[in-house]
């Protein structure tokens, strides 16, 4: 687990048919805990806003604000693949403003990698980008991004009923063709579900990874660190299926700390009297 992850050892994984394990993260400390676990790709979201700051929606995140993100979580990552988002903009504004976006990102933050929202519409810009030696982890499917041509508004957390129609898979198998043949390095399937995310994954030869709506028919799995561990104040009245509940160990702990100082004790950490 010591070694440095690249794009060309996560491409390797696909052909030796062992799973990708990609995390979303947006600060130093679980950063720096995710990759002593072990994945294999870091991704800083553009959702940080809707999910950690409360932002409405994401397209308020800026340019400026990712870079920060990305360098608080490139400073946590010695061994995991770190990807960032583009914040919606430079991509829509065409290939110049792609690359210059892309090499903010690798200049100021220090990232391995960019992932572009909805680049199957904006194959020029996938391949300007890898022109500029960057790699590009693409996105599509039921997206941040692209959410509202599929008729759905994107929340903190869709679910993952939110699958793309199954009807629509020789559709989203002609795009991951044609972001391959532009030169992506990875594909980030959302909201796949088995039946068009199983042909995406075997029609191309990069790997296809997925969060919502994904599952063992992909070569992997992206998730947001905050929702694998139960980090969200929702967690206290309504606990979902994850792999612990950091919100209420956290509720608990803050109450613990509150009742010890109005009952006058020392804190606990605290020096001793």
């Amino acid at each position: 687990m010591s070694s440095q992850v690249t794009v060309p050892a996560v491409q390797a994984m696909k052909r030796a048919g062992r799973k990708i394990v990609g995390v979303v993260v947006w600060d130093y400390q679980m950063a720096r805990i995710v990759d002593r676990a072990g994945v294999d790709i870091v991704s800083v979201g553009d959702t940080v806003g809707i999910n950690l700051w409360g932002q409405p929606n994401p397209f308020e995140v800026t340019m400026d604000q990712m870079i920060v993100v990305a360098q608080a979580v490139r400073r946590g990552v010695t061994r995991a693949l770190v990807s960032c988002d583009f914040p919606f903009g430079p991509l829509q504004e065409g290939p110049a403003s792609a690359v210059r976006a892309a090499i903010r990102l690798v200049k100021e933050a220090g990232v391995d990698m960019v992932k572009l929202d909805g680049a199957a519409d904006h194959l020029d810009a996938v391949e300007a980008v890898n022109r500029a030696g960057i790699p590009v982890f693409a996105q599509f499917g039921i997206t941040p991004q692209t959410a509202l041509r599929f008729g759905m508004a994107y929340t903190a957390d869709p679910g993952s009923s939110a699958q793309v129609p199954a009807e629509m898979t020789d559709a989203l198998v002609e795009e991951a063709k044609r972001l391959e043949a532009a030169g992506a390095a990875l594909l980030n399937f959302t909201n796949s579900g088995p039946v068009a995310g199983a042909a995406v994954a075997s029609a191309v030869s990069i790997p296809v990874v997925g969060g919502h709506g994904g599952g063992p028919w992909l070569d992997g799995r992206m998730r947001m660190a905050t929702a694998a561990i139960g980090y969200a104040e929702s967690a206290l009245d309504d606990p979902q299926e994850t792999y612990a509940n950091v919100a209420r160990i956290s509720y608990d702990a803050i109450t613990a700390y509150a009742a010890d100082v109005r009952a006058g004790q020392q804190i606990k950490g605290g020096p001793r009297a």
